[in-house]
């Protein structure tokens, strides 16, 4: 789990990839993804996990966050966010920035069920391979999912789904995510 403070990064409102030279990677960026296109999204984030190289994990999205990723080659942006959550038109800016756009809300704890992890899963099985960006307001949603997933789909023992989770993002929801794989699906 790799998680970084925020930094200031200019993008131009028409979205073109500008980012500046605060956001670009160098030789001493701690961020150890090497294939976002000089863009240090560590430095641009936060919250900021990146679990792998094609998955990255991160709040509540904005237009210049947005155009930050386009010009990281993300391919995919999955909104866990319901919309009354949400600041901006974000199917919007991600289609306009030439990316894939799938809103898969979850309202918190109660929206935790099988039928919305599947729903998630097949998700992740259409774009297995392509680089990623999972968000909801604070990452915590996407953490409890994945957890889950690993536990009720993956057959992955409690401790693994629930480290899974955490690098992920799973803070506030553990106790919930736990007590929901204690429960054979």
């Amino acid at each position: 789990m790799t998680l970084h403070k925020n930094a200031k990064s200019t993008v131009p409102s028409d979205h073109l990839a500008v980012i500046e030279k605060s956001a670009v990677g160098d030789a001493s960026s701690t961020d150890t993804s090497s294939n976002d296109n000089g863009i240090n999204l560590a430095t641009i984030f936060e919250p900021y996990f990146r679990p792998d190289e094609n998955t990255i994990v991160c709040g509540a999205l904005d237009d210049e966050k947005v155009a930050a990723l386009a010009a990281a080659g993300v391919e995919l942006i999955l909104n866990l966010q319901p919309d009354a959550e949400l600041c901006f038109d974000e199917r919007t800016a991600v289609e306009r920035a030439a990316m894939q756009y799938e809103h898969l809300p979850i309202n918190g704890a109660a929206d935790l069920k099988q039928l919305k992890i599947l729903a998630f899963d097949n998700i992740l099985r259409q774009y297995h391979g392509k680089k990623i960006v999972m968000h909801c307001g604070s990452g915590n949603r996407v953490g409890a999912a994945i957890a889950l997933r690993a536990g009720w789909l993956r057959g992955r023992k409690m401790d693994t789904a629930m480290e899974r989770g955490r690098s992920h993002g799973l803070t506030k929801l553990a106790e919930e995510v736990h007590n929901r794989l204690l429960v054979p699906r």
